[in-house]
C-alpha cells in the first residue's frame, strides 16, 4: 500500500501549533507518549521544526568493529544517512539515551542542513556544540559530548523503527519541535492534529486575551456553552482581520 503524502497545508499548520497543545490533541485521541524525555534545543537560530522522520539506529559499540577507517565506508549507516536523508526530513536518532559520546558533529548536521533536511534530532549527544549552536537549522540532543560516537555507539540500521527519548518513533511520522521540545505525530493522525490543534491554538489566544482583561477561567478554561458561542463570535472576527 502506498504511502499517502503530507499536504503542505498540513505541515503549515503543525508549524504553528506548539508541542503542549499537540501533545494535548494526542492524549485526546488515546496516545499519551509522544514527547521526547530529556531532549532539548540547542540552536538558538532557525523557526519551529516540522518533518518526516527519517531515523537511525544504534546499538552499544564494540572495539573490534568500531575504528575510524569505518567512515571510510559510503555504505556506514551513519554516514549514508547524511547523504541520503530526503529533503524536508528529519534525521531522528537513537541513542539508547546514552549522551557519552556524540551521535554526530557539526560537519555532519551542516551537511544536512545544506541539503534541505529540516532537522536533526539525537537521545544521545552530540560534538562541536558552540559551532552548531550557531546554526540557523532546528537541532535537538541531550546533552554536549566531545568523544566521537565510535566510542559508545554503532550504527546500525537506517529508516527502521526505533526509540529516541523513550518515544517510538517509525519512519515518516511527523516530528515536530519547539522551544519546549520535540513531539511525534504518527503520520496517520497528521492532518486531524494539524486541524484540531490549530482551532485549539485560536481558541487559548482567545482564552489569555480574556484572562488579561481579568476574567476568570471558571467557565471560560474549559468553555461553558455561553463562552463557546463567545470564541465562535471570535473567531469570525480574528479571521476577517487576517484576510
Amino acid at each position: 500500500m502506498s504511502i499517502q503524502p503530507i499536504s503542505d497545508e498540513t505541515k503549515a499548520l503543525l508549524s504553528r501549533i506548539s508541542t503542549a497543545t499537540l501533545t494535548s490533541q494526542l492524549m485526546a485521541r488515546g496516545l499519551r507518549n509522544t514527547f521526547m524525555q530529556n531532549v532539548y534545543r540547542l540552536t538558538t537560530g532557525g523557526a519551529s521544526m516540522v518533518g518526516e522522520a527519517f531515523t537511525l539506529r544504534y546499538i552499544p559499540s564494540r572495539e573490534d568493529l568500531d575504528v575510524s577507517a569505518v567512515f571510510e565506508d559510503r555504505e556506514h549507516p551513519q554516514r549514508k544517512a547524511v547523504e541520503t536523508i530526503p529533503p524536508g526530513h528529519v534525521l531522528v536518532m537513537d541513542c539508547r539515551q546514552d549522551k557519552r559520546a556524540a551521535s554526530a558533529g557539526s560537519i555532519l548536521i551542516t551537511r544536512m542542513m545544506v541539503r534541505g533536511a529540516a532537522g536533526v534530532v539525537t537521545d544521545g549527544g552530540l560534538r562541536d556544540t558552540p559551532t552548531i549552536e550557531q546554526l540557523d537549522f532546528p537541532v535537538y540532543c541531550a546533552g554536549r559530548s566531545a568523544p566521537t560516537n565510535l566510542t559508545r555507539h554503532h550504527a546500525m540500521d537506517i529508516n527502521v523503527p526505533i526509540g529516541c527519548g523513550e518515544v517510538p518513533v517509525f519512519p515518516g511520522d511527523m516530528i515536530v519541535g519547539d522551544r519546549e521540545g520535540v513531539v511525534v505525530v504518527p503520520r496517520h493522525f497528521a492532518a486531524e492534529v494539524a486541524r484540531d490543534g490549530y482551532r485549539q491554538t485560536l481558541f487559548e489566544d482567545f482564552v489569555t486575551e480574556r484572562i488579561k482583561g481579568g476574567q476568570s477561567i471558571f467557565g471560560l478554561y474549559p468553555p461553558g456553552p455561553e463562552m463557546q458561542a463567545e470564541f465562535d463570535k471570535w473567531l469570525v472576527k480574528a479571521s476577517g482581520s487576517r484576510q
